[in-house]
């Protein structure tokens, strides 16, 4: 027996995947009747949060204030600015964090949290308007707010009644619903949300270009059209990426000779001491452009099943190469 738990009796495996299929029925439900009980408030929430010059301020206390620390980061990241500040700091100085330009969005579920209500009359005198989240439509949190949206649920799905779980489940579903309506309101694009998470796996997709990867200069390999096989060969090893254009005077692509094209050429028999470049190479090959995204380069690849993309100008000249492990290196793949 743990006396911190109370627990008295032994674990049950059954009863955790019933109350776990339970907590999602209840969940699941609350989460229904809550879309079904949406609105013209909610409209006219997003309509404010959308003109305000200032940013949205999250407030919440114990589990609330969890849930508007994750709306908050999930407006910020969406094209609305946003940050957390805790009721109980805000009267001890952080309230200065809030100004007349922006709009507290304040998350209670019985609507009267005592560090809530306190700092209510000087958001007033502020001018500042209020946004409340609450499961009480009459508390005091509501009748303060300039608008309230209802986010009350039947029970909790903790089997007491007591834990904060589909309460909290609510909140945060009408937190994203308030950031889906933003972005989509805003004409946030998947370029923009890379932009705030450079770091991300989506931020390297969209924001890394060609121009970022690719070899330039001395490093691509390129050959005349009656470059000898030999010295063709020389200039692929030298370069190592298994690969070389060939281009004309002009710097114009006029082909590609490839590792593949080596073994195929030598599987069909072919006697190669003799030839040129132009008479081996494979024309036409698949080029992009130095400013297109790095993802499509990938794609290309993955697409013909090759290693290497050449990179052009406007004009077809060669002004560069990029092979998949530089892709991979920049984790674009």
């Amino acid at each position: 027996m743990h006396a911190a738990t109370g627990a008295t009796r032994p674990f049950d495996p059954e009863q955790a995947l019933r109350l776990a299929r339970e907590t999602f029925d209840i969940e699941a439900a609350a989460l229904r009747a809550l879309g079904q009980r949406v609105d013209g408030r909610f409209a006219q929430a997003v309509q404010k949060m959308l003109h305000i010059p200032g940013r949205v301020v999250v407030m919440g206390m114990g589990k609330s204030g969890h849930v508007g620390r994750k709306i908050a980061a999930t407006l910020a990241s969406t094209g609305t600015p946003a940050l957390f500040v805790h009721p109980a700091e805000a009267s001890h100085g952080d309230l200065g964090m809030v100004t007349a330009q922006d709009l507290v969005l304040a998350i209670s579920n019985s609507g009267e949290s005592a560090e809530l209500t306190a700092i209510l009359p000087v958001l007033h005198r502020l001018g500042v308007p209020l946004v409340a989240i609450t499961g009480n439509p009459q508390s005091s949190l509501a009748q303060h707010a300039d608008l309230a949206l209802d986010c009350s649920v039947e029970r909790e799905a903790c089997p007491l009644n007591l834990a904060p779980t589909t309460s909290t489940t609510a909140q945060l579903a009408l937190g994203d619903a308030l950031a889906v309506a933003l972005l989509d309101a805003r004409g946030f694009r998947a370029e923009d949300f890379a932009r705030s998470h450079p770091g991300g796996a989506l931020g390297r997709k969209l924001l890394t270009h060609v121009s970022d990867v690719m070899r330039a200069g001395e490093q691509v390999p390129r050959v005349a059209p009656d470059t000898l096989f030999s010295d063709l060969m020389r200039e692929m090893s030298a370069k190592g990426l298994g690969a070389s254009a060939v281009v004309d005077g002009q710097g114009r692509v006029l082909g590609i000779f490839t590792d593949g094209d080596l073994r195929r050429r030598i599987e069909a028999g072919a006697d190669l001491r003799s030839a040129t470049a132009e008479q081996v190479m494979h024309p036409g090959p698949r080029t992009i452009a130095a400013d297109a995204l790095a993802v499509d380069a990938a794609e290309m690849m993955e697409t013909h099943g090759i290693t290497s993309v050449l990179v052009v100008d406007a004009e077809g000249a060669l002004t560069g190469i990029v092979h998949i492990g530089d892709l991979m290196r920049a984790k674009v793949i």
